[in-house]
């Protein structure tokens, strides 16, 4: 295991440049306040004040809402100069439902994604340790609504001491997830320049096209990263243009998210916990416009799980380790068999561990000459 790099920490009273620290932005300028994080590395960026109410009844209705009347908030946010191409975040709405603490809509450079178990894994920790929700010892659990239905999610916490004073700290989180499904038989396509490719429809609060990288000669090495995007995208546009995905309650589920690669794990070269440094296979996601998944996708390996458990792979309470092309792991397992509609379904629970990497104040003059962004890939 690589050890990480120390970096030296200033005086609490310290102050470099103390009059910069003074700047204002005018009365006119948008301010919108955030907290990010990552998961495995992927960023979560989490809007906690600047943006308007949202309309709608349900998660649904209000991403919907979202999409038609604010979709200049995401785009500011997520693309640059403020964000990134493969920037992710989210919205935190009231809940749907009574016994939820609360809802949450997804951001990326496309649009806004009905599931994300990296976010969930995230919004458990920072839940806790703000006292937005409850807290109990040695594990908290609630309830969040979610474009794709209710999601539990759990925290290991541990009491601590702050500067402000006592104080609670999450270590890893979990969520079980809304039911998965493995849609239809194994599937092929014609990809132009990739051949024929085999692939596997699942559903784990989103839809993944599952594709066994060494079928079509991919490796899922990191430094072969731009090769995973262009297949990822070539694969999805293909399967877009004869596949019709019809989710079994809602039509605004109902299409393809990403393109998942598998394959053996490779070698872990991180600083992480030792929980991190071992896996059972790899697992690498392009979803959204291209943008590749830091993380092992906490949608995509519960998706992965419906599989592996149909296939008699994976058995209730055996625990899959997963990495992604960070060679950070989640744990997923399968708490129990379902039906979801006609479909025969499990219930997964995905673990893994998120890191709070900054509080944001982001700011528009109304001057400004980029106020939607823009994305280079």
């Amino acid at each position: 295991m690589l050890n990480p790099p120390v970096f030296p920490r200033a005086p609490q009273s310290a102050e470099l440049a103390p009059q910069l620290s003074q700047w204002a932005p005018t009365a006119s300028t948008l301010c919108i306040q955030t907290l990010d994080c990552h998961t495995a590395g992927e960023p979560l960026r989490i809007v906690t004040a600047g943006v308007p109410q949202l309309r709608g009844a349900t998660v649904l209705a209000k991403r919907q809402y979202c999409l038609q009347h604010h979709d200049a908030l995401r785009q500011l946010l997520m693309f640059e100069p403020r964000g990134h191409a493969d920037m992710y975040g989210c919205i935190i709405t009231p809940a749907e439902r009574p016994d939820s603490a609360f809802g949450v809509i997804f951001l990326h450079n496309e649009g806004y994604s009905t599931m994300c178990g990296h976010a969930m894994i995230a919004l458990a920790k920072v839940a806790v340790e703000s006292g937005a929700v409850a807290v109990t010892l040695p594990v908290s659990s609630f309830c969040v609504d979610a474009p794709c239905g209710q999601v539990r999610l759990y925290a290991e916490v541990v009491a601590t001491t702050t500067p402000h004073g006592s104080g609670y700290q999450v270590r890893d989180s979990w969520f079980d997830n809304v039911p998965s499904f493995v849609d239809g038989p194994l599937r092929e396509t014609q990809v132009p320049g990739l051949g024929v490719v085999s692939y596997q429809l699942a559903y784990g609060g989103a839809y993944y096209a599952y594709v066994e990288a060494a079928d079509i000669g991919l490796s899922l090495a990191a430094t072969n990263h731009r090769a995973i995007i262009a297949a990822g995208q070539q694969i999805k546009l293909q399967i877009n243009t004869e596949l019709e995905i019809s989710h079994p309650f809602a039509a605004d589920l109902s299409f393809l998210y990403g393109v998942i690669f598998t394959g053996p794990a490779h070698t872990a070269q991180t600083s992480a916990h030792p929980a991190t440094t071992t896996a059972d296979l790899r697992n690498v996601c392009v979803f959204a416009d291209g943008e590749l998944d830091r993380s092992p996708t906490g949608s995509g390996v519960s998706g992965l799980a419906a599989i592996l458990h149909q296939r008699g792979q994976l058995q209730p309470a055996e625990i899959l380790r997963v990495q992604s092309i960070t060679g950070a792991v989640f744990q997923v397992s399968v708490l129990q068999s379902c039906s979801y509609g006609p479909h025969a379904a499990v219930i997964p629970r995905v673990r893994g561990r998120a890191f709070v990497t900054g509080r944001h104040q982001f700011f528009l003059d109304p001057h400004d000459q980029f106020p939607q962004g823009f994305i280079f890939r």
